[in-house]
């Protein structure tokens, strides 16, 4: 998979840009403040309708503009194809191949995206919402189903909570709506819950198998899914809904107290563990760093695996955060197989240790002036 061509209009500090790409890695160099973060934001933000910097899809449109838009062609292997997001004050519109899509499903997954940002070294060491999102973003480009059974639950909480709060103060006394409310709950949570930890355990393969490689066998890197539903259940979704239904009967008159939902696919965390041992408790910030690496790029192989295509990376001034052995792991990782778009102040990091030759297009205050191949 490869993104031949990149149109942005009104989008964070570019008025308008226009820019084709011809070689498998993309060196956007610059200064800080001039728009590079802005580009790659732009192409993962085509992909997934949604920013990895923000939650107010307001602040991509230019100050003072009404609309902004993203276009990009997606070449596969037997063919390609345009992709457009739209975004408004009144919402977003997507098309592909020009047909206007309905649903998000049918959007999210022509282009798929891996963004490494020196943030995302925190996956490790970061706070549980960190790691879900992780989750719910990385499973949603290769699984429509789970992306809308995702998009149903997070509906269903947030009117679950509304109506605890509500019985709490006594604005409603109808328990038996709760009831309709958790039974629907339970419903899409299972799938989700069941569906992450499927990933899970297909990330960890991929996974290990780079980080043994990274610290020469000396470290086995695991990964654990863990759930604030008891119990192992994960191989059946009627097993999953009945722990799940169980869980949410003993928690409910804590949850009328608290005014909110305390289990589910909300609640739960990841664990990552080298020689079986929790890097985030126990682990150096090496340990931590590499760990995350090895996570990042097992995605490549995974949607490979899940695909048939190879994503497009992202790498978003992640160099000057790696040391040099990283580095070198990373770069081997990706050169020759994975079309690579990524940032940087200064060339002496990346170009060197590279055994393509790359595409340079340096960036200015939002205007790309100049490209040197």
């Amino acid at each position: 998979m490869r993104l031949n061509n990149l149109h942005i209009k009104n989008f964070r500090n570019y008025d308008e840009l226009l820019v084709d790409f011809h070689k498998n890695v993309v060196i956007f160099l610059g200064e800080n403040a001039q728009g590079k973060t802005n580009l790659l934001e732009s192409i993962y933000t085509l992909a997934l309708t949604r920013s990895h910097r923000t939650n107010n899809e307001q602040e991509l449109i230019q100050w003072e503009k009404d609309q902004s838009f993203i276009k990009g062609n997606i070449q596969k292997k037997y063919t390609s194809v345009p992709i457009e997001l739209f975004l408004t004050k009144k919402g977003r519109k997507t098309k592909v191949n020009h047909m206007e899509q309905k649903k998000l499903s049918s959007y999210v997954g022509q282009l798929n995206v891996i963004l490494f940002a020196p943030e995302d070294l925190s996956l490790v060491k970061g706070s549980p919402q960190v790691r879900r999102k992780f989750l719910d973003m990385e499973i949603a480009q290769i699984d429509s189903v789970y992306l809308y059974e995702s998009t149903q639950y997070q509906k269903i909480l947030k009117q679950r909570n509304q109506y605890l709060k509500q019985l709490a103060e006594h604005k409603q006394t109808d328990k038996l709506y709760l009831d309709i409310l958790s039974e629907q709950l339970t419903d899409h949570g299972s799938k989700v819950l069941l569906a992450r930890q499927q990933f899970v355990k297909r990330l960890e393969f991929w996974a290990n198998q780079l980080h043994q490689k990274i610290t020469q066998s000396k470290e086995e890197l695991t990964i654990e899914y863990r759930s604030s539903i008891p119990g192992d259940h994960w191989n059946d979704e009627q097993a999953v809904k009945k722990a799940y239904t169980q869980e949410i009967e003993k928690t409910k008159d804590k949850e009328r107290l608290r005014q909110i939902t305390l289990v589910g696919p909300h609640r739960d965390d990841l664990s990552f563990l080298i020689n079986k041992k929790d890097v985030q408790t126990f682990g150096s910030q090496g340990q931590q760093r590499t760990a995350a690496l090895s996570v990042k790029l097992a995605e490549i192989d995974l949607i490979k695996e899940e695909t048939g295509e190879y994503p497009v990376l992202l790498l978003d001034d992640v160099m000057s955060e790696l040391d040099d052995s990283r580095q070198l792991h990373l770069l081997e990782t990706i050169e020759g197989k994975v079309q690579t778009f990524l940032t940087t102040t200064t060339l002496k990091q990346v170009k060197d240790k590279m055994s393509v030759e790359p595409e340079i297009f340096y960036i200015n205050q939002g205007q790309l002036e100049g490209e040197d191949v």
